[in-house]
């Protein structure tokens, strides 16, 4: 049987019903059965708000309105984040509006780094599974360790349609690698699409169900997941088939998906479909067969992302690359908040003063004025987004917080980079 990728078209006015018809077309409430917890992987590529970034709060609402209506109680929902070492996921829900949304609906917060969170030893999750790793074996010798609470669980991602410098495009495949691994998962960038085949071979283990919900309301191309150019795209997809969902969005922003390597050797090994020959389309065909045409993330890159690809794939490599797995690596940390925080978000703040013209961002910037009561799981969506906000983002806020950022790169980044007691594998 083909899996089956909605795409839906969609409005503020009827966001929460499409996410819901979306979700059923795709077939949700046979792929997340009743009674296991459900985490939802909520995606944060950057703490600030920037268009097509990060998880959007009218998908995450929608998706938790969506499985409330298919029977799962609020108790077992639970919002799960990641961190980086140059992103801050407590200031990023907030600054993305999904610290509301969770906090309306009652959900637990999770934040997977957090001390109370046990972790457990990867070959004590799946055990001679990991012997079929195309790449984490090697990149971490004695193993590694993923959430315990994974286990049983099924889990729902929430990416949004968009490029990537290191993947050429990100979605849902990409979005459990901020969950599965901690903060050492920059080593495995020099192989980066292996590992995101691993991480699906994890889930497929651990998980019950797995599902992804992936924004498209607005889309980003260029050297993403951060800095790109945001276009209002108003579709959503879903798919309860991680590889098949990433490759109608691929396609949809003008990729083939098969030339994609991690999609390429999802197919391979047989862990989801990304030929579109494979793939149903149900939902609205016409948006799944519309042909973007983005430029993608190699063509226009910035400095970062150039330094990035010498660094892991080029000349760089050598001399260089060996620093990011000793007490030398926040240096490269510095530099990222340097470079993204205080130098390319401050100048480049017209693009989202542009966005808030939109129904999408007036609804953004409205939105915890626009509140709708959670108990009401009918509501279609936001008729009046409200007005577009008179002030945009400022340069000066933005250098504020730069500031602190730096101060926890330093301090969190070396800290990264030590083993954590609680990790050790039990004997």
């Amino acid at each position: 049987m083909k899996p089956r990728v909605a795409v839906v078209r969609t409005s503020p006015a009827s966001v929460l019903a499409d996410v819901r018809r979306a979700m059923e077309l795709a077939g949700a409430p046979e792929a997340l059965t009743p009674g296991p917890d459900v985490l939802l992987k909520i995606n944060i590529s950057w703490h600030h708000f920037f268009p097509a970034c990060s998880t959007t709060p009218w998908q995450l609402d929608g998706v938790i309105r969506a499985l409330r209506g298919m029977g799962h109680p609020t108790d077992r929902l639970a919002a799960c984040h990641n961190r980086t070492v140059v992103v801050d996921a407590r200031l990023g829900e907030r600054e993305n509006r999904h610290l509301p949304v969770v906090q309306a609906h009652g959900l637990r917060n999770i934040h997977l780094y957090e001390p109370q969170v046990e972790w457990i030893h990867i070959r004590d999750a799946v055990g001679g599974l990991a012997d079929r790793f195309l790449a984490l074996n090697q990149v971490y010798p004695d193993g590694f360790h993923i959430p315990k609470l994974f286990l049983g669980a099924h889990v729902v991602h929430l990416p949004t349609v968009k490029t990537h410098v290191f993947t050429t495009t990100t979605g849902a495949m990409k979005n459990a690698f901020g969950g599965l691994l901690n903060e050492r998962r920059h080593w495995t960038h020099p192989v980066i699409h292996e590992t995101l085949v691993d991480l699906l071979r994890i889930q497929r283990r651990i998980h019950p169900g797995i599902f992804a919900v992936m924004d498209g309301t607005w889309a980003g191309d260029g050297p993403g997941p951060r800095c790109m150019t945001p276009h209002v795209k108003n579709v959503l997809l879903a798919s309860s088939d991680s590889a098949a969902i990433d490759a109608v969005a691929a396609r949809m922003m003008g990729f083939d998906p098969l030339s994609i390597r991690y999609l390429r050797l999802a197919q391979e090994a047989r862990l989801g479909v990304a030929d579109p020959a494979e793939i149903e389309i149900v939902g609205d065909a016409d948006a799944a067969a519309e042909n973007w045409r983005f430029v993608g993330p190699f063509r226009r890159m910035t400095f970062a992302s150039r330094m990035q690809h010498r660094i892991y794939w080029g000349a760089l490599k050598r001399p260089v690359e060996w620093t990011l797995k000793t007490w030398l690596a926040p240096w490269a940390y510095v530099a990222s908040v340097l470079y993204h925080d205080l130098f390319w978000y401050p100048t480049h703040l017209r693009r989202i003063r542009e966005v808030y013209q939109s129904p999408w961002g007036r609804l953004f910037a409205n939105w915890e004025r626009l509140t709708l009561p959670p108990d009401d799981l009918s509501t279609p969506g936001w008729s009046d987004p409200g007005p577009a906000p008179s002030v945009g983002p400022r340069r000066t806020a933005a250098l504020r917080l730069t500031w602190r950022l730096l101060r926890q790169a330093v301090g969190e980044g070396a800290a990264s980079d030590r083993p954590r007691a609680d990790l050790a594998r039990p004997a």
